[in-house]
């Protein structure tokens, strides 16, 4: 027997017609480039959005057709995303900071048609344009003043929508419609695109809003400094219109300042980043005496949170942090660590070890740890093993087919992490599978050093590597980059280290750089560290 309830299809613009519905006046607030700041509203994202569907049929863009962008957080990048995949064309969010050869092969490998780009972009789209040529019009995220100077034909976005009705019949199509596309970060072989659905967006967002998840209401103003182009922004261009949250979108500029700026004149409560741009707030705010008058908490992802920020975000400024997890292939957020009944129970010093694991399952989806034959291991929150996810916002495989095969029998996907996952269901990472040292057989956590290394007041960034070693097959090299103006040796760090690890992970070198590499998406760019090692040989000591 079937039940007896309403069809109707979970595709992402019912989620902007919502907004615009029922939070039609709540703010949306976007930063230029040049720092000024523009006021829009739902109403007017939507009227704006169905525009560009007019635009879009016009320029005979069709269903299932990908449409790419290349810019930063935007209202007429949000307008384009909603007007893309209202249409049932496919939204692909394009990295401007990763390498033009890079771009060239994903947005080749996609097959796009068109291209929203964001002004500061001008020189990659014209070099861009020579290697894909596949691209029909290039439309860029201004006005006509704005536009800037090109050798190709381009059109500003506001005259490209103007004269097209605020109306566009969106959805009619099964809720399983391709939505958008993202690339994997590449780190091994060419990024692989995951293809989302509608489905699996809708979904992710109301498994967002949890109030064990991200908790985000009607009363929030959340600043979305994580970019659209990094998996979906984490979700939020779906669930801060779904509850009517104001919406503060930063553009380009990450530094400290620009985001403390943001976060106070826009009464900012709740925000989302990878770790590095929480330490540069945090820089900016003690350095000048600081506090935030309505932050309430913060999510942290994209690469372990150091325990240093925690502290630092809680007992001097009170603003909760949220460690959360996710890959391009979980849509992306995952687990989220946040207090059940029993951690609750515990004093905040307490807590501490639960606010840095990755934290439990949002309801939907279901964990497995496996040993490289894959056989099932124990959730004893001390046996690693690679992590394994499945649930209706996980891919299930990669655009074009690209590694054919990537769920085991089960229907799991590997995640390529090494973790554990203890008695309460907390998870935390332990390392990438390819980035675990493995030494004498046995793992050392790179992340776990990382972390304790950035406790060092003198430590900006830390990050650990295995080298070849004879004896022991590889042994951890620590790299550390100072603070500005601070000093530390090798001694101070061993020091701060000894205790805090095992002995035999202590670091067989450590060495001060000027500045550790970090990826397009400001994770730490362990590929690039190796390189810079090839040839380095470990310090000899007898005991080896």
């Amino acid at each position: 027997m079937m039940g007896l309830m309403q069809d109707v299809p979970l595709t992402v613009d019912r989620i902007l017609d919502h907004a615009a519905a029922w939070h039609g006046q709540r703010e949306i607030v976007s930063r230029a480039a040049d720092g000024q700041v523009s006021r829009s509203n739902y109403a007017v994202i939507r009227a704006n959005a169905k525009r560009v569907s007019n635009a879009l049929a016009a320029a005979g863009i069709r269903h299932g057709d990908r449409v790419a962008t290349l810019g930063w957080n935007s209202t007429r990048h949000l307008a384009a995303w909603y007007g893309t995949a209202g249409m049932g064309a496919i939204l692909h969010t394009l990295n401007p900071r990763l390498y033009l050869e890079q771009i060239a092969y994903i947005a080749n490998h996609a097959g796009d048609r068109l291209l929203f780009a964001d002004p500061a972009c001008a020189d990659i789209v014209g070099a861009l344009l020579r290697e894909v040529p596949a691209i029909e019009a290039v439309i860029f995220f201004c006005d006509r003043d704005g536009l800037p100077g090109s050798t190709f034909p381009a059109i500003a976005f506001d005259d490209w929508i103007s004269g097209h009705p605020a109306e566009f019949a969106w959805g009619g199509f099964d809720e399983r419609t391709a939505c958008g596309l993202c690339y994997t970060s590449g780190t091994t072989g060419n990024p692989k695109g995951v293809l989302y659905s509608h489905r699996s967006n809708s979904l992710h967002a109301l498994m967002t809003l949890q109030r064990d998840a991200l908790a985000l209401s009607a009363r929030d103003s959340i600043l979305l400094v994580v970019p659209m182009y990094h998996a979906n922004g984490w979700g939020a261009v779906f669930s801060a219109p779904a509850v009517g949250a104001k919406l503060v979108l930063p553009g380009q500029r990450m530094d400290g300042e620009s985001i403390y700026n943001l976060i106070e004149a826009e009464a900012v409560t709740y925000s989302a980043a990878v770790p590095t741009v929480w330490q540069m707030l945090l820089q900016y705010v003690q350095a000048h005496g600081l506090g935030f008058s309505t932050l309430e908490r913060v999510t942290i992802g994209g690469s372990a949170c150091p325990e240093s920020i925690v502290r630092t975000f809680r007992d001097d400024y009170r603003v909760d942090v949220i460690h959360g997890w996710g890959m391009t292939e979980t849509s992306p957020l995952a687990t989220v660590s946040v207090p059940n009944a029993s951690v609750a129970r515990l004093s905040d010093d307490e807590q501490i070890r639960f606010k840095l694991k990755q934290g439990r399952l949002l309801c939907g989806l279901e964990f497995k740890l496996v040993d490289d034959d894959g056989n099932r291991l124990p959730h004893d929150g001390r046996t690693p093993g690679r992590l394994m996810i499945r649930g209706p916002t996980i891919a299930s495989g990669y655009f074009r087919g690209e590694q054919a095969e990537v769920l085991d029998a089960e229907g799991f996907f590997d995640t390529g992490d090494i973790s554990t996952i203890d008695s309460e269901g907390y998870m935390q990472i332990t390392d990438r599978a390819k980035d675990v040292v493995k030494s004498g057989g046995e793992w050392i956590s790179s992340i776990e050093i990382e972390n304790i290394a950035m406790g060092h007041p003198a430590v900006q960034l830390a990050a650990v590597v295995g080298v070849a070693h004879p004896k022991w097959d590889e042994r951890p090299v620590l790299l550390c980059q100072l603070r500005q103006g601070m000093t530390a040796g090798a001694s101070d760090l061993r020091d701060h280290l000894a205790g805090r690890i095992a002995k035999w992970w202590m670091p067989d070198d450590i060495i001060f750089v000027s500045e550790i590499p970090l990826g397009p998406t400001g994770k730490i760019d362990k590929r690039a560290i190796r390189a810079s090692l090839q040839g380095y040989a470990l310090p000899f000591r007898a005991a080896d």
